[in-house]
């Protein structure tokens, strides 16, 4: 397996360039002048004539990447000039108006400029290069029997309510079904710009506490489902050989393991270096099946490599808020008392319902703002080094 970098990562100025731990004593605007330079550069760049369509579309995700945070650096430098312009009038001006007048204006400026530098900081985190992509998840129901697969149901429910909440679409890319409506397995793409910057806080194990409508003594029971939620990438970020891959056919079934065709539809991919096996079987068609089974193989690759760059820089930060790795238990969904507990943040909301709904963003936001913060403090961009 080959995986490619993004073809402009190696001329581009990344704000991880920016807030080495190195950089202490740095004022903040000088942090930001080699990212205002290079924006003026991309500016100019694009003006050339014959640019070809790759270097084109390179320069315009980089300007689009940087655009907000050189507003916002204008923003804080103007505001930056006014304070110190008012507290030179309070220092040298005789008036007492106008001294009163320049008290006004510092003490309106300050907690602006204060408000700015938060949200500057923000910004010059190293960003996840996957964050906007769409996602592959993928669902399985863990032990407890039937009530682990209506479990793994509902949360595919929730998980196609919170994407149409978001004017996502879902795609079934595969599925395993029981006959009372759960399911044993189910892999689907939500589709939209930015799903795995929200949905990559879902990947672990879910664990349901109710009374299962197949239990006719009314005794609490207690299952899991495991999700994992993968990147969307294509085959230019991940080389697959064909040397590496074992490709088998089959007829395809339906709940129960009836066959449903006749002809031989259904695929399955071994990749023999991980052991990996993925199969397909919705599509009417074998490459239909083929490809859809290619592309999962290559968001589990891409994640498998992701992760372990990502456990050798960050370990120390990631225990913060938790991995998202699959053995995880990250959150509980109690139904007698209508309470779903999210273990890596403490929190929990009495909403059970709203949440099973696809009212997810409560959790989410909070996910995100403690990751931020972590980041924010591992990556030297604190109020330290002003």
């Amino acid at each position: 397996m080959d995986v490619q970098p993004n073809a402009s990562e190696k001329d581009r100025i990344l704000p991880d360039d920016l807030v080495c731990p190195d950089c202490e004593g740095i004022m903040l605007l000088e942090k930001l002048s080699g990212i205002e330079q290079r924006y003026h550069e991309i500016n100019q760049l694009l003006m050339e004539p014959n640019l070809d369509y790759q270097r084109l579309a390179d320069l315009g995700k980089e300007r689009s990447d940087l655009e907000i945070l050189v507003a916002k650096a204008a923003e804080y430098r103007q505001a930056s000039e006014r304070l110190d312009e008012a507290r030179t009038m309070l220092t040298s001006e005789e008036d007492a108006e106008m001294r009163q007048l320049a008290e006004m204006e510092i003490s309106d400026l300050e907690p602006q400029i204060s408000a700015l530098e938060k949200e500057i900081k923000g910004l010059l985190i190293p960003k996840d290069k996957r964050d906007e992509r769409s996602v592959i998840m993928e669902i399985r129901a863990g032990p407890g029997g039937d009530e682990a697969a209506l479990f793994a149901a509902d949360l595919f429910r929730m998980y196609t309510r919170y994407a149409e909440g978001r004017r996502w679409s879902v795609d079934v890319m595969s599925q395993s079904e029981i006959g009372i409506g759960g399911f044993k397995e189910v892999i689907f793409m939500v589709k939209g710009r930015g799903a795995y910057s929200r949905l990559k806080w879902e990947s672990g194990v879910h664990r349901v506490q109710r009374v299962p409508v197949t239990e006719s003594a009314g005794r609490i029971h207690t299952s899991t489902a495991t999700v994992a939620v993968l990147a969307e990438v294509d085959d230019v970020e991940v080389n697959i050989p064909d040397k590496d891959i074992e490709i088998e056919v089959y007829r395809s079934s339906g709940a129960g393991g009836q066959n449903v065709q006749k002809n031989s539809t259904a695929v399955r991919i071994i990749h023999l270096p991980t052991g990996m096996v993925v199969a397909c079987q919705d599509e009417r068609s074998q490459l239909q099946n083929k490809l859809r089974a290619l592309s999962i193989l290559r968001a589990r690759l891409f994640e498998l490599e992701e992760e372990k760059a990502q456990n050798e820089l960050d370990t120390a930060r990631r225990s913060q808020v938790g991995s998202g790795e699959r053995s995880e238990k990250i959150r509980t969904y109690n139904f007698p008392q209508s309470r779903v507990t999210d273990h890596r943040i403490n929190m929990s909301t009495y909403n059970l319902s709203g949440f099973m709904n696809g009212s997810l963003d409560e959790f989410i936001d909070e996910l995100s703002t403690r990751d931020e913060t972590e980041r924010l403090s591992a990556s030297g961009v604190d109020d330290d080094d002003e």
